[in-house]
């Protein structure tokens, strides 16, 4: 009888999942694990089945990029975090010998990129940021296509997604409020995103804990630009808080500008915690406290799920280690 991956995963006492990324030179795969499996597919007279071997050859060994264009206007992004994220994604595709498809922003609905791969552009999508493009995405998991997600995980969806612990970054903003002694606490985000919304409900459950106030700025449009227009509004109409979370670094540089310019400056008069840890953050004046994502690992996991689902493995979604980086603000 014909040795499958299966039997390999059994004897190498590893998941089917752990044998494919062997085989497919994944670089999650630590190097005792991939010799040991390689040493016995080859005892056993391992060889990949034919049938499979020609679906392979029909694909194109292309993976399309989706950016959420639609949070910044004009299609528009200009934070670096999603630039960031893209490198890491980039790399890892190099890895695996993959080309990358910026795809355009009207690339909006499933029937589209349903047709995509139809056509075979690309053999799968890795969409940066779920944005509010949810139904979207819930649409496309029904059509079995492969595809991967950063943004909130949620263990009711049905797609894969790979994203950091959001509502734990929100506790670690909270606590460090806490411990600065603030009792008046401003959200700087649009939390119909499921991401920073995650990162508000944790900011609020310290801040009920710790009785504080909960204040809310929504900002539609996450450009540095509206986001200072937004805050120095909001300073015109409203008492000070003494402490700040915005929804990312950018964000938090925009508050930090428009409080200025309104004599307030930090950390003597509010506290700030940013999120993405971007690499200006610490070296802005002055330095931003933040919550980081670790994009490098991120990027070689959106592949590794992607790939996983082109093999025809289920891929289980994923939520990467959040932690806070204490700096002047």
């Amino acid at each position: 009888m014909a040795v499958n991956m299966g039997d390999i995963a059994r004897l190498a006492n590893v998941s089917k999942p752990t044998v494919s990324r062997v085989l497919n030179d994944s670089p999650l795969v630590s190097k005792e694990t991939r010799e040991r499996v390689l040493e016995i597919a080859r005892a056993q007279g391992y060889a990949v089945n034919r049938n499979a071997q020609k679906l392979r050859q029909l694909r194109t060994s292309t993976i399309a990029v989706l950016l959420d264009f639609g949070s910044h206007r004009r299609g528009r992004i200009g934070d670096p975090f999603i630039f960031e994220l893209l490198a890491g994604v980039s790399e890892a595709l190099s890895i695996r010998n993959q080309d990358l498809l910026l795809s355009p922003p009207g690339l909006t609905d499933a029937k589209s990129c349903v047709d995509l791969l139809r056509a075979r552009a690309a053999d799968g999508f890795i969409f940066l940021g779920q944005g509010g493009r949810e139904p979207m995405l819930r649409e496309l998991g029904r059509s079995n296509a492969p595809f991967v997600v950063w943004g909130a995980v949620d263990a009711g969806d049905n797609y894969c997604a790979v994203g950091s612990d959001n509502r734990l970054g929100g506790r670690l903003a909270g606590e460090q409020f806490s411990r600065r002694g603030a009792k008046r606490w401003l959200f700087v985000g649009d939390i119909s995103h499921a991401e920073i919304h995650l990162r508000y409900e944790g900011m609020c459950e310290v801040a009920a804990a710790k009785g504080a106030e909960v204040l809310h700025l929504p900002v539609s449009d996450m450009a540095f630009n509206a986001v200072h227009a937004a805050v120095a509004g909001w300073l015109r109409d409203h008492q000070a808080p003494d402490a700040v979370f915005a929804f990312s670094d950018t964000a938090a540089m925009a508050v930090i500008s428009a409080f200025r310019a309104a004599g307030l400056v930090a950390p003597r008069d509010y506290a700030l915690v940013g999120y993405n840890d971007i690499p200006p953050a610490a070296h802005f004046s002055p330095s931003i406290t933040t919550i980081e994502q670790e994009t490098h690992l991120a990027g070689a996991i959106l592949v590794e799920k992607l790939m996983q689902q082109i093999e025809g493995i289920r891929a289980q979604s994923a939520m990467l280690p959040t932690r806070i980086i204490v700096r002047e603000t």
